[in-house]
C-alpha cells in the first residue's frame, strides 16, 4: 500500500507485509510511545483490525496482535491504559470514512483470519542496555542478564541481607510485570528452578523490583519487562553488540565486572548494615561479611 495515514499522537504507514508506527514527540503524547519511538508489526503478527467510535468527536482505528506475537503487549498483560496503547490510531471524527477505507485495506492483507496464537515473538523488543530506577533499588539488563542494585532507602532487610542481585537469561523462565500505575507495582523475574522458593510479597524477594508513584514508571519499566521476556523467549539472542575492543557499551558496562563505587555510597551502605545488625536482623558473621564485601569494593 506504502499510504501513511497520520492520526493524534502517531502515523501509521501500511507497507506490503507490515505496519509501521511512528510516535510523535511533544508534552502532550504519552511517554511510552516516546520511549517506543516507532513500532512494526508484521501482517503475519496482526489478528484482527477494528474501527470504534472514540471520545469527543474521534474514531479509533486500532490492530489487534496476535497472542504471543509481540513481547510488548505480553509483559502488559492486559494493564495498558487505551491512551497507552501503541496499536490504537486515534483520528477525527470526519476522517472516518478513509480510516475505515485503511481499516477494510488492512483486513484484507491479512494472511489469516483464524491465526491464533503466535509461536515465536514477530514484533522486535526494544532493544538493550536498558535500566530504571524502582522504589527499591536499580534494575539494568544488557541481553544476556539482568541486575538488582538495591538503595538502603528503600530495600527492604530481606532484600539488603541478600545483597544485589544478577540473573542470567538463561536461569529465568519468565517475567511478572505489574503496572505502576495501581497499587504496589513490580518486576517480577521467575526462575526455571522450581526448587527455588519466592516469596509471594514482591518487596521480600530478592528476583523483585517494587515500584510507586514516581518510581519505575510504564514508559522505563514495561519496555524493561519486554526486552527481559523476548531474551528468556529466545533463549537470550538479544545480547550487546562488542565495540571493537571486545568490551560491552552502554548500561551493560556498568553491569559487568570491577567497576569501583562511590565511597559515599558504601558508606551509607555500611551505616545501614550496622542498623540491621544492631536490630538483629543479621549475625556477626554476616554483618563481617557484608562490610568485607563493601570495603573491597572501594
Amino acid at each position: 500500500m506504502g499510504d501513511v495515514l497520520a492520526g493524534f499522537h502517531a502515523a501509521w504507514e501500511f507497507e506490503s507485509d507490515s505496519v509501521l508506527i511512528r510516535f510523535e514527540r511533544g508534552i502532550r503524547t504519552p511517554r511510552l510511545f516516546q520511549a517506543l519511538g516507532e513500532r512494526r508489526i508484521p501482517l503475519d503478527a496482526i489478528a484482527a483490525v477494528t474501527l470504534t467510535p472514540g471520545k469527543r468527536g474521534t474514531v479509533v482505528l486500532r490492530v489487534e496482535p496476535r497472542p504471543g506475537a509481540d513481547p510488548l503487549m505480553e509483559a502488559a498483560a492486559g494493564q495498558l491504559k487505551d491512551a497507552s496503547d501503541p496499536y490504537r490510531l486515534v483520528l477525527p471524527a470526519e476522517r472516518e470514512t478513509l480510516a475505515e477505507y485503511y481499516a477494510d485495506e488492512l483486513r484484507a492483507m491479512l494472511p489469516s483470519k483464524d491465526a491464533g496464537p503466535a509461536e515465536r515473538y514477530l514484533v522486535r523488543p526494544p532493544e538493550t542496555p536498558l535500566q530504571f530506577k524502582a522504589y527499591d533499588g536499580k534494575a539494568s539488563f544488557d541481553g544476556k542478564s539482568v541486575h538488582f542494585r538495591w538503595f538502603w532507602t528503600g530495600a527492604s532487610s530481606a532484600k539488603w541481607k541478600a545483597g544485589d542481585q544478577s540473573f542470567a537469561v538463561s536461569d529465568l523462565c519468565g517475567v511478572e510485570w505489574r503496572s505502576p500505575e495501581v497499587f504496589e507495582g513490580h518486576l517480577r523475574l521467575l526462575r526455571r528452578d522450581a526448587g527455588v522458593a519466592q516469596p509471594a510479597q514482591a518487596d521480600q524477594d530478592p528476583a523483585a523490583v517494587v515500584f510507586g508513584l514516581g518510581y519505575g514508571p510504564v514508559h522505563e519499566s514495561l519496555p524493561f519487562a519486554a526486552s527481559v521476556l523476548a531474551a528468556v523467549r529466545t533463549g537470550g539472542t538479544s545480547a550487546l553488540p562488542e565495540s571493537p575492543a571486545g568490551a560491552v557499551t552502554g548500561a551493560g558496562a556498568d553491569a559487568g565486572a570491577g567497576p569501583r563505587r562511590d565511597p559515599a555510597d558504601i558508606a551509607d551502605r555500611i551505616r545501614h548494615l550496622g542498623e540491621l545488625h544492631e536490630a538483629g536482623l543479621v549475625t556477626d558473621e554476616e554483618f563481617s561479611v557484608k562490610k568485607a564485601e563493601l570495603l573491597a569494593e572501594l
